[in-house]
């Protein structure tokens, strides 16, 4: 009785001890916003038309509500065990034309998305860069 009574507490005891290991939790990446890349800035030149602005960076995330001569670009990345990553470019127009680029953050790095489904990296597998907009399929270019 007393052995029994013991397999059981120690087995108890082992259930709950393993109740409080820590294997991690799975977090994704979470992108926020248009994808800024350097590339899309250098085709920015100022005295551009709002229309080849659009063209070329998409449509801005957001217009200053009380003055339309701000557009920004803005890009978040919080990746799932690392820090957030942020970019940002703010154009100011005089009428229809561009008179200012304005950067923030480090637009030369590379954005590279775990899994184009945004699921965890397998393991021994290679992170996909996010593609960016406008962009030719690679059999056009």
């Amino acid at each position: 009785m007393q052995k029994l009574t013991r397999i059981v507490t120690l087995t108890a005891a082992l259930l709950m001890a393993s109740g409080c290991s820590y294997f991690g939790v799975y977090k994704r990446d979470i992108p926020q916003g248009n994808l800024v890349t350097a590339e899309m800035v250098e085709q920015l030149r100022t005295g551009m038309t709002r229309d080849d602005v659009v063209y070329v960076m998409g449509s801005p995330l957001l217009e200053a509500p009380f003055d339309a001569s701000q557009w920004d670009y803005v890009f978040y990345l919080d990746k799932a065990y690392e820090d957030i990553e942020r970019r940002r470019v703010t154009l100011t127009f005089d009428g229809n034309r561009l008179v200012d680029i304005q950067r923030e953050g480090d637009l030369d790095e590379a954005i590279e998305m775990r899994q184009s489904e945004g699921g965890p990296l397998p393991e021994g597998g290679t992170a996909t860069p996010l593609a960016t907009p406008n962009a030719a399929p690679a059999d056009q270019r």
